[in-house]
């Protein structure tokens, strides 16, 4: 029952980080449909940068991180900017293909100025022990839940309060409809793609203290990342937070309780695989995802 609870508490945290870098994902299709393959280079470079200026400026711990949040507001305004509103009226698949390519654009562009190897780095969440009864988990994991809990509720009440929040949901729903009413879409668009950045590099963050490691293979867990939209519906905020849950902990149960050896596979290449899995059997009885929009098109 120990080693169950602990796993449990492992997965509910990296769940709660998939959920807060699935967020982004969820936005930017919420408000464009456009499908951003560069979620998981959001993370990436946004860690990078807190890196950048806590290590190699020595700035303190909170101006680090600020600044990280900030460089993915500023990428995620820039790519919206400069290349995404371009290629409105375009193809579905030419904007995806875009949108992969920016992936191997950041991805090259971190490699190139931090290089390949692992970085030791900052660590901005405590990483001591607590103990609960015969439990011992780390206390950056407790950390992880806390600040995607903060983030996720901040965005709900950003939707439901404030007047942008209320637009980016109006052109959700129909963007002509909202712009007969005047909301700039362009605008609702550079928003969307700024929260993206912003939930990206908070993701990262969390993600490098408790790995304490800056590298681009951070992005390796990302990619876990798209079960999760899916899970939880490409338009469900609520179901990042579900698809989330449901993968972190398959993957925490997958790597400790599946047998080694199985046709040459160890547990972690188990857990990378099992949320797939999952994936396919609940799409085959809810293809839009658990909390996805049922759309029905008539021709």
């Amino acid at each position: 029952m120990t080693r169950f609870l602990t796993l449990t508490i492992n997965g509910l945290a990296n769940g709660a980080i998939l959920a807060l870098i699935a967020l982004g994902f969820v936005l930017i299709y919420k408000a464009t449909e456009v499908i951003n393959f560069a979620q998981g280079q959001f993370l990436v470079v946004g860690a990078f940068m807190v890196y950048n200026a806590n290590v190699n400026w020595g700035w303190p711990a909170w101006a680090s991180v600020l600044f990280g949040i900030a460089s993915g507001v500023v990428l995620g305004i820039a790519i919206e900017r400069l290349i995404l509103r371009r290629l409105i009226g375009e193809s579905t698949l030419a904007v995806i293909m875009v949108t992969i390519g920016l992936a191997s654009a950041l991805a090259g562009m971190v490699l190139g100025v931090w290089g390949a190897e692992p970085k030791p780095g900052p660590t901005f969440i405590p990483a001591s022990a607590v103990h609960l009864g015969d439990i011992s988990v780390a206390a950056n994991r407790f950390w992880a839940m806390g600040v995607a809990a903060i983030v996720l509720l901040a965005v709900g009440l950003f939707f439901q309060k404030s007047r942008h929040g209320v637009a980016m949901r109006a052109v959700a729903d129909d963007q002509q409809a909202a712009m007969v009413q005047g909301i700039s879409v362009n605008r609702v668009f550079a928003i969307a793609w700024a929260m993206a950045g912003a939930a990206g590099a908070i993701g990262g963050v969390l993600l490098a203290s408790i790995n304490q490691g800056y590298s681009l293979e951070l992005e390796l867990f990302a990619i876990l990342v798209f079960p999760v939209v899916i899970l939880g519906g490409l338009d469900s905020i609520l179901g990042t937070v579900v698809g989330g849950a449901i993968v972190g902990l398959t993957v925490e149960y997958s790597k400790s309780y599946m047998t080694h050896g199985w046709l040459g596979m160890s547990g972690t290449d188990f857990g990378q695989i099992i949320p797939f899995v999952v994936l396919v059997a609940i799409l085959m009885i809810k293809p839009y995802g658990l909390f996805g929009q049922v759309r029905i098109e008539r021709v």
